[in-house]
């Protein structure tokens, strides 16, 4: 039998076309909650930033003040990955034929580079106020406003990282991390002003400084996620799980050559098996659909298979 290559990624008129609607359901309901932890994060950030606000009038904190200009930010970053999850919903065309799902990972390069830019701007801050100390009135409110926006940004972190790992959105998570960085800010905030308080001047940058270097590991974590899925990077563990998924359907000798990508949040995988060389095309045909059926099956957020059926030889039999 002779090499023939199927592409799966939908149903074929064969009773299966169920599967692939459900599969296409997943998808959009996993935009949906994406979307949905986008919306409600940017209205928790937004509520919080126009809070630290007001307080920057009263106190005249420069750090106060920067850690809001960071909540307004890290809100509006929620703006190019909800741009990305609608044009994740696209379908395919003669032009983009597998979507728009990359979006997603373009939207997690901008917040890498929003993050990167809060390193930046957390250690300039710093320094300059090494330099050229200046008063703060009033250290209660910006220590109680500190406290709002490490709350605020924190809770908002983990949801926003529990739903990007629960839909497979590398960008969501990395803006959840951006969430936590902003956290790291506001928490600098707080003990800077504890130790203007207790007569050192110089706490308060010294602590930014401290804080500058957490961000950058924030910054590490979140450019491993987005550009590692980039480079089409996934948990050798779910190819090790397809191989056996694809082994255990009857008729197959051997399964092998997985290989898997993600677009936006779902997986794509295509493959090679063996089969008996004396089966039909029809027959064959079959056993590359129940391949198909059962990975989808066994694989979490696996959304497209590709099956190239080839004839077993007598060793690879044995």
């Amino acid at each position: 039998m002779t090499g023939k290559s199927h592409g799966h990624g939908h149903g074929h008129g064969h009773g299966h076309g169920h599967r692939s609607a459900d599969r296409v359901d997943t998808a959009l309901e996993s935009s949906k909650r994406g979307m949905r932890a986008l919306v409600v994060s940017f209205v928790a950030l937004f509520a919080t930033a126009v809070a630290q606000a007001v307080l920057v009038l009263v106190t005249g904190s420069v750090a106060l003040l920067g850690d809001t200009v960071h909540n307004f930010a890290d809100a509006l970053t929620s703006v190019p990955l909800a741009i990305a999850f609608v044009l994740g919903r696209r379908a395919a065309s003669r032009r983009f034929t597998y979507g728009l799902g990359r979006a997603e990972d373009l939207a997690g390069v901008v917040i890498v580079l929003v993050i990167a830019a809060s390193a930046v701007y957390a250690g300039y801050e710093s320094v300059r106020g090494l330099l050229d100390p200046q008063p703060v009135r009033h250290l209660w409110i910006v220590a109680a406003a500190g406290v709002v926006g490490f709350l605020g940004n924190e809770l908002v972190a983990r949801y926003r990282m529990r739903v990007g790992r629960e839909i497979g959105s590398a960008a969501l998570v990395a803006d959840g991390l951006h969430a936590r960085t902003d956290g790291f800010t506001s928490l600098a905030v707080v003990l800077g002003g504890i130790g203007v308080a207790l007569g050192f001047p110089a706490a308060d940058p010294l602590v930014g400084l401290g804080m500058t270097v957490a961000i950058l590991f924030v910054l590490r974590d979140a450019a491993g996620e987005v550009f590692g899925r980039l480079l089409d990077a996934v948990d050798p563990a779910s190819v090790d799980l397809a191989e056996r998924a694809a082994a255990q359907v009857d008729g197959v000798v051997r399964a092998d050559r997985v290989r898997m990508r993600w677009t936006g949040h779902v997986l794509r995988a295509e493959l090679a098996i063996a089969v008996d060389a004396g089966l039909s095309v029809e027959q064959g045909h079959r056993i590359a659909h129940e391949v198909e059926h059962h990975l989808k099956r066994a694989v979490p957020r696996l959304a497209a298979v590709t099956v190239h059926t080839e004839p077993a030889t007598a060793s690879a039999a044995g």
